[in-house]
């Protein structure tokens, strides 16, 4: 089993940045891929960018690209999400999500975090 556990999420201007963490516990996440996912109201969840631990190989939605950046502290067993450039269409719960596997995939993840909230104004 794996436990997530977000945190930094919060209410920023258009423009802004934030920072998003999600620790990790239960187990190691070598052989582990980590994603960042978000759902705003009425909307579907998305996934927004993901990691595989072991390779550090990384995704990003088109909507994100060059804006977010995914990233892990093994110390730490924590994977980072650090959003910059904010507009007020990143407005979503985030959740942050954990699947066994080394090869990167943006599907197929099964543990999940209870998930933070980002407001943007604008």
């Amino acid at each position: 089993q794996v436990q997530l556990v977000e945190s930094g999420g919060g209410l920023v201007q258009a423009g802004g940045s934030l920072r998003l963490s999600c620790a990790a516990s239960g187990r190691t996440l070598s052989n582990y891929n980590m994603g960042w996912f978000r759902q705003a109201p009425g909307k579907e969840r998305e996934i927004v960018a993901a990691i595989s631990w072991r390779l550090g190989s990384t995704y990003y939605a088109d909507s994100v690209k060059g804006r977010f950046t995914i990233s892990r502290d093994n110390a730490k067993n924590t994977v980072y999400l650090q959003m910059n450039s904010l507009k007020p269409e990143d407005t979503a719960a985030y959740y942050c999500a954990a699947r066994a596997g080394v090869v990167l995939t943006t599907s197929g993840y099964n543990y999940w975090g209870q998930g933070t909230q980002v407001t943007v104004s604008s």
